[in-house]
């Protein structure tokens, strides 16, 4: 373990993967991760799956297999079958942290983001063809994904809550989450192995405030370069512990075996040359966090990061950055809701990439 990824986890922090494919899986690339470099899970998305099936070659064989089935359905054999195969290699992580960690993440279609119903379904369905403890269903936290992460969680299958942008929203996927587990609890489930994180976005916080920063100019505006993503992110850990300790019911679900749903900081990599390449790492370090981190972000933190608790003793000069943006007219929701919906739209066209690279590999193969 190098001493930065090592440290980053003893002061709280889970290091998850964003990232995933059958040639990291078949390299072994994975399990040395695991081995060196602290990592106890892994998330994907529709761009990571566009990215692993736009290669040629290392799912030819399933698709041979597969032969001239609808694309549709080639895509969910080939990466049910990706997430699958990463859950098996992480189920040690799972058992010894009490499911806890070890988990794996697979998303619902981004098509059904405005669609509860629907993705309700799907989300019983991944669970079911994956058919693995330690994964998670991956829901949007949109208005509508929000009753689906309630009904998803109530039938005992552990969720990864994502394109989470604002604290408005994030409080309400708390709520979610609460009445999930207590209706999971009143079905009858066994709430010790649901799981569930809430990932809430932090570097595209930064690229869409910077750029209003900019365009305002003044040296006050250019002192808050920076700073919006990790203070937003700061002050969503103070209302996770805040809502957790205020609830009612959790107490007497935690007390049956139900565990928090940790914060999950996503969107990690620096798009900005001018910050540090550890900055949406080292700046949020605290307990019960889990970090999802593309490769880059994890050999930088293993390199040169520091890994020390950096959140505790921030809030107020959190609240005081959020205010000054106000100040300066940048209204913090109309940045968020702007994200959400690009964050979606970005999404879907992943998929559609998705669906056209696989539609292509059923042609290569069966041709």
């Amino acid at each position: 373990m190098t001493e930065a990824t090592q440290r980053t986890s003893d002061n709280g922090v889970s290091i998850w993967l964003d990232d995933l494919s059958r040639t990291r899986i078949e390299s072994g690339s994975l399990q040395e991760l695991i081995k060196d470099k602290n990592v106890v899970g892994v998330t994907t998305n529709p761009s990571i799956f566009q990215k692993a099936l736009s290669q040629v070659g290392p799912y030819d064989a399933q698709l041979k297999e597969l032969g001239k089935v609808d694309v549709e359905t080639a895509v969910r054999e080939l990466t049910t079958t990706d997430v699958r195969n990463a859950t098996d290699i992480f189920r040690k992580i799972a058992e010894a942290t009490d499911f806890v960690d070890g988990r794996v993440s697979i998303e619902v279609d981004p098509r059904l983001a405005h669609d509860t119903e629907n993705t309700e379904k799907q989300a019983v369905e991944l669970w079911e063809k994956v058919n693995r403890p330690n994964a998670m269903i991956k829901i949007p936290a949109t208005l509508e994904g929000l009753p689906a992460i309630t009904a998803t969680l109530a039938k005992g299958i552990s969720v990864n809550v994502t394109l989470i942008f604002s604290l408005e929203r994030y409080e309400q996927v708390i709520d979610a989450y609460i009445e999930g587990i207590a209706q999971a609890a009143a079905n009858g489930h066994d709430l010790k192995h649901i799981g569930s994180v809430a990932s809430f976005f932090v570097s595209r916080v930064d690229t869409a405030v910077d750029k209003l920063l900019e365009a305002n100019g003044s040296d006050e505006a250019k002192a808050l370069e920076g700073k919006a993503a990790v203070a937003n992110a700061r002050l969503a850990y103070e209302l996770f512990e805040k809502k957790f300790a205020a609830d009612p019911r959790w107490a007497d679900l935690a007390a049956k075996g139900a565990k928090v749903q940790r914060p999950l900081w996503a969107s990690t990599g620096t798009k900005n040359a001018a910050y540090s390449d550890c900055k949406y790492v080292d700046e949020l370090v605290a307990k019960h966090i889990v970090n999802t981190m593309p490769e880059k972000t994890l050999n930088a933190l293993a390199d040169h990061g520091n890994g020390a608790p950096s959140i505790e003793g921030t809030y107020e000069e959190s609240h005081a950055v959020i205010d000054k943006l106000a100040e300066l007219g940048i209204n913090l929701k109309d940045v968020t809701d702007k994200l959400e919906a690009d964050g979606v739209a970005a999404f879907i066209k992943s998929w559609d990439s998705v669906l056209a690279d696989v539609q292509s590999g059923i042609d290569r193969v069966n041709a």
